[in-house]
């Protein structure tokens, strides 16, 4: 069995930061082979995928919303992947959810392996 356990999340005012971290964990559990992400859930509407990078954490992806403001970033030596957060929005409110599948993690939830059980975000002034 997988765990992952997110942290980071809080209250943020509009244009602030805030850096997500994820560590993963299993008795038989080996981090490298997984491909690792971040998807949200912000009040009232589905989940959605937020960032995805690579096994090897030599290839991210982006949804355009967080584009150029949002970073991704895997530690295979710590089991940890990080979400830096910056120039956050009030629309960047939600729950953030870490996610894990092995090899490639497609923007569809459905195929994710694992799941955390989410950190809250929110954007307020």
């Amino acid at each position: 069995q997988v765990q992952l356990v997110e942290s980071g999340g809080g209250l943020v005012q509009p244009g602030g930061s805030l850096r997500l971290s994820c560590a993963a964990s299993g008795r038989t559990f080996s981090f490298s082979p997984y491909a690792m992400g971040w998807f949200r859930r912000a009040p009232g509407k589905e989940r959605e995928f937020v960032a995805r990078i690579s096994w090897s954490g030599g290839s991210m992806y982006y949804a355009d919303s967080v584009k150029g403001r949002f970073t991704i970033s895997r530690d295979n030596a710590k089991n940890t992947v990080n979400l830096q957060m910056n120039s956050l929005e009030p629309e960047d409110t939600a729950v953030y959810y870490c996610a894990a599948r092995k090899v490639v993690l497609t923007t569809d939830a459905s195929e994710v392996d694992y799941w955390g059980k989410g950190t809250l975000v929110t954007v307020s002034s």
